[in-house]
């Protein structure tokens, strides 16, 4: 089962447990996303596709990471006038894995708990002194 979804002015083919690249999107690592606009559905054989958009159908995923992309380098000059100009440019993106492709209006699955670390966990049961 593979979906076809909109997300940052592009078009991402994605199945479940895939992970892509999107344009930056709003959450920290580990925090669910959903993506609502769905163009194409596959499931065994059938497929849905939307004009424009399938209604009831979302693609849930599970914020990564935050990271950037490659430094892209403008550089212009005009002959013979000793002028150039360098500027550089770095995009922001977010890894984003799908968890699930949902379909009828289901809701997704509860993103499993983040590793809590010893501080965490120390913190939230205080030993005891004796």
């Amino acid at each position: 089962m593979f979906a076809v979804i909109k997300t940052g002015g592009k078009q991402y083919r994605v199945a479940a447990n895939d992970v892509i690249t999107v344009a930056t999107l709003a959450g920290e690592p580990g925090t669910a996303v959903t993506f609502d606009q769905v163009l194409m559905v596959t499931n065994d054989g059938s497929t849905q596709v939307g004009a424009p958009l399938i209604e009831g159908v979302t693609v849930a995923g599970e914020v990564v990471e935050h990271t950037r992309g490659e430094k892209v380098i403008s550089f212009k000059k005009r002959r013979r006038q000793n002028s150039r100009r360098k500027r550089g440019h770095r995009q922001d993106y977010t890894v984003v894995r799908i968890t699930e492709i949902l379909s009828g209006g289901a809701k997704p699955k509860k993103a499993a708990a983040k590793k809590t670390t010893k501080a965490a966990a120390d913190e939230a049961a205080p030993a005891t002194a004796e």
